[in-house]
C-alpha cells in the first residue's frame, strides 16, 4: 500500500468534463509540462491513495489537466472522485538544485544564518501563510524564517544545511 509520505501532492480533481468520466484536475505546480505524458496516479480516497490508470490525457489552460482513467466511464464514476487529491510518488519529482527545493526534502536540515550562527533544525514548513515559514526548532524555542529567496543563500544537501542571511533581529525576536 502506498503511503502519503512517499508521495507528493500534485493537484485535485476539480470538475467532470464530459459524459463519459473525464475529469479536470487543477495541477499544483510551476511545471505543468511535466506531468504532461503521466500513465498513472494516486487518487486520495477516504484516506487511501488508490492507482488510477491514465487512459488519455491533455494540458488546457496551462494547469488544467484533463484526464480520462481506465474504470471511469460515467458521470456516476466521475463523480465518486470529484474534489480528491492527486499524488504522485516522491521518486518522479524531478531533482532540483542550486537555491530551489522542495518543502519535505528540507525537513531536519539544519538553518545557519549569517549574522545570527546555528539557528536550529527545521522541523517543519508553514504553507497555510501567505509567505511560507521554515519552522525551526532551536533547543526547544520555535523560530520562524520566511521561505524568501533574498533570505537564502545556499542549500547544501550533502551536509543538510541551509545558509540564510535573514535582517537583523529577526531571530533574536523569537528568543527574548
Amino acid at each position: 500500500m502506498t503511503q502519503k509520505e512517499d508521495c507528493f501532492y500534485l493537484g485535485r480533481i476539480v470538475k467532470k468534463h464530459s459524459f463519459k468520466g473525464e475529469v479536470i484536475i487543477k495541477l499544483d505546480t510551476d511545471e505543468p509540462d511535466l506531468y504532461e505524458n503521466l500513465e498513472s496516479v494516486f487518487v486520495d480516497l477516504g484516506n487511501n491513495l488508490v492507482p488510477f490508470f491514465i487512459e488519455k490525457s491533455s494540458l488546457s489552460k496551462s494547469t488544467m489537466f484533463r484526464v480520462k482513467f481506465e474504470d471511469v466511464d460515467t458521470e456516476a464514476d466521475a463523480d465518486a472522485i470529484m474534489r480528491a487529491g492527486i499524488y504522485l510518488p516522491l521518486n518522479l519529482l524531478p531533482k532540483l538544485s542550486g537555491k530551489k527545493f522542495y518543502f519535505h526534502e528540507v525537513i531536519g536540515f539544519t538553518v545557519v544564518d549569517a549574522l545570527f550562527g546555528e539557528v536550529g533544525e527545521i522541523v517543519s514548513i508553514n504553507d497555510s501563510t501567505a509567505q511560507p515559514l521554515f519552522e525551526i526548532d532551536r533547543d526547544g524555542s520555535e523560530v520562524f524564517v520566511p521561505v524568501i529567496d533574498d533570505f537564502i543563500k545556499k542549500v547544501d544537501r550533502e551536509n543538510k544545511i541551509i545558509e540564510v542571511t535573514t535582517p537583523k533581529g529577526l531571530i533574536d525576536l523569537y528568543l527574548e
